[in-house]
């Protein structure tokens, strides 16, 4: 089956010449490798899209309240320091955009959520410090003369224990409070349902131990919050009440 240049162009940019010809031109689906490569393809784009707007219900959920209550400033700063890190590493090492492009829309998100946390807490002061350090964090990362490889490489092995411990105070956070407060559930679904998908892709696409330790923890510990929301759902976050003045 022969399709217009306008559609053969990229459907073979995204699986390649060899597995169009087989499966588009040859239309043979027996090819197994092929098959799971475009499925991976296809997930892997669509998790990309879908971490492009991931995290704007819990902003809107912020703003719209006018409060952070409930979200774990040290969650975000951890989870944002160490989706730098990764950002990073997968740029260094050339990775095609599909296996990695939910980090750098996410990474954004996660900005725009640890400053409206910071705002919302009443530590204005501390905006502008917080953002001018992710994103010189970030520059110094991308940089080979700053960071050599082999500094890199540990860097990125380390996201793995950064990862548990950016869910950990938000899970504790929610289990103590009986409550998740302003987290999304929007936002955590698909969280996990992308990190879930992104272990299918990351077996296929790539040979890295190391990347596919991290994505399936990153989705047992985002099956954690899923739990949670459900488990909690309809709670909110009990409030210390204040003395009562007497006369």
């Amino acid at each position: 089956m022969h399709l217009p240049a306008v559609l053969r162009t990229p459907i073979t940019g995204l699986i390649g010449e060899t597995c169009y010809d087989v499966l588009i031109e040859n239309l043979n689906l027996t090819d197994v490798p092929c098959i799971k490569y475009t499925i991976s393809k296809g997930l892997g784009l669509g998790i990309v899209l879908g971490g492009s707007i991931v995290k704007i219900p819990q902003i809107m959920t912020i703003v719209r309240n006018k409060s952070a209550q409930g979200l774990s400033l040290s969650s975000y700063l951890l989870e944002t320091f160490s989706y730098a890190i990764t950002l990073a590493y997968n740029l260094r090492q050339g990775n095609p955009f599909s296996t990695f492009g939910e980090i750098f829309f996410i990474s954004l998100q996660n900005i725009v959520i640890t400053l409206l946390i910071l705002l919302y807490s009443g530590k204005r002061e501390a905006l502008v410090m917080t953002f001018t350090s992710l994103i010189s964090i970030f520059y110094c990362l991308t940089s080979e003369k700053l960071v050599p490889a082999s500094i890199m490489a540990v860097l990125y092995a380390a996201t793995i224990p950064l990862s548990l411990a950016s869910k950990v105070p938000q899970i504790s956070a929610n289990f103590k409070n009986k409550s998740t407060g302003q987290l999304s559930v929007f936002t955590v679904i698909n969280y996990f349902a992308g990190s879930t998908a992104r272990v299918f892709t990351t077996m296929t696409e790539l040979d890295d131990p190391l990347m596919l330790t991290g994505t399936v923890l990153a989705s047992v510990l985002n099956a954690v919050l899923v739990i949670q929301v459900f488990l909690y759902w309809g709670s909110g976050v009990k409030q210390t009440p204040k003395p009562t003045k007497t006369d």
